[in-house]
């Protein structure tokens, strides 16, 4: 069974935030060894947004030197006098398939009402790239976006939760989850199954938030989630991420399970990755 991690994280010499492991680096060799160790075969890099450009092209060396092993769902300023320049071109930079943005900056939660960014969500349909964004707190405006733009391929990060374990743990964290499953009807949405270890205070297998991701997955179904792990905030293994679908969800079984971990995501992302 092909294991494709929908989000992992690399970077060197800088620091990452609270909830990651707080370590100056953590690149592609770092990431290639514990892929190993959990059999995951392939991984979709996110740049982390907050250390700028370097570590764009940090993930696009990682992409040359490995091209079956990873893509990148990348970052630039959206404010930038060359935007509309910068999407045009982005595919031709290697392994760039689309974009993932946070906007966790307190002057970017404008980005998801205002109409600034209308441009974007624009030239992004109309150039066939996926956007990922986190967007926890923000079901409403991310559901207006995905219904103004039906060739957008957009998808929710970590669950629809709020991100780095802000919206809590346990019954807590799934609160809002409604609002979530309601975008299910829009064909063009998906959502990453990353994090989710994350959003529990259970010992492994985590069995009190299941019943979460079933409800997720009967919403939206094996060809739009996603399994993934933002492994670098994780409180387990990798390979205890990987084994808690594979092998304690009683509900993923066969074919359901191959998409989930990570065949939908390859072609989601149109990744075709060499053989």
């Amino acid at each position: 069974m092909l294991v494709v991690d929908s989000q992992i994280h690399i970077w060197e010499n800088a620091k990452m935030s609270a909830h990651h492991r707080q370590v100056p680096t953590y690149d592609v060799d770092d990431a290639l060894q514990e892929m190993k160790e959990a059999g995951v075969d392939a991984a979709v890099l996110h740049p982390p947004s907050t250390l700028g450009e370097a570590v764009n092209v940090q993930a696009v060396e990682a992409v040359k030197a490995h091209p079956d092993r990873f893509c990148i769902l990348g970052h630039f300023d959206l404010e930038a006098p060359n935007k509309e320049e910068i999407v045009r071109n982005w595919r031709q930079r290697p392994g760039m398939v689309g974009f993932r943005f946070t906007f966790n900056q307190p002057h970017q939660k404008r980005y998801w009402s205002d109409g600034s960014l209308d441009w974007f969500w624009g030239a992004c349909e109309r150039g066939g790239y996926v956007v990922g964004l986190l967007a926890g707190g923000y079901m409403k405006e991310f559901g207006a976006i995905a219904e103004r733009h039906p060739g957008l391929k957009m998808h929710i990060d970590h669950l629809g939760r709020h991100g780095g374990g802000a919206s809590g743990t346990d019954d807590a964290a799934w609160a809002d989850l409604p609002e979530m499953l309601a975008l299910a009807k829009l064909p063009n949405v998906g959502v990453k199954m990353s994090g989710a270890p994350s959003y529990s205070s259970a010992p492994y297998p985590y069995k009190n938030i299941h019943g979460y991701l079933k409800q997720i997955f009967d919403a939206f179904g094996p060809n739009r989630c996603f399994w993934g792990t933002d492994i670098t905030r994780m409180p387990c293994s990798y390979r205890q991420c990987v084994t808690m679908f594979t092998d304690e969800l009683p509900w993923l079984q066969g074919h359901d399970k191959e998409l989930v971990m990570g065949r939908a995501i390859c072609e989601w992302l149109g990744w075709k990755r060499p053989a």
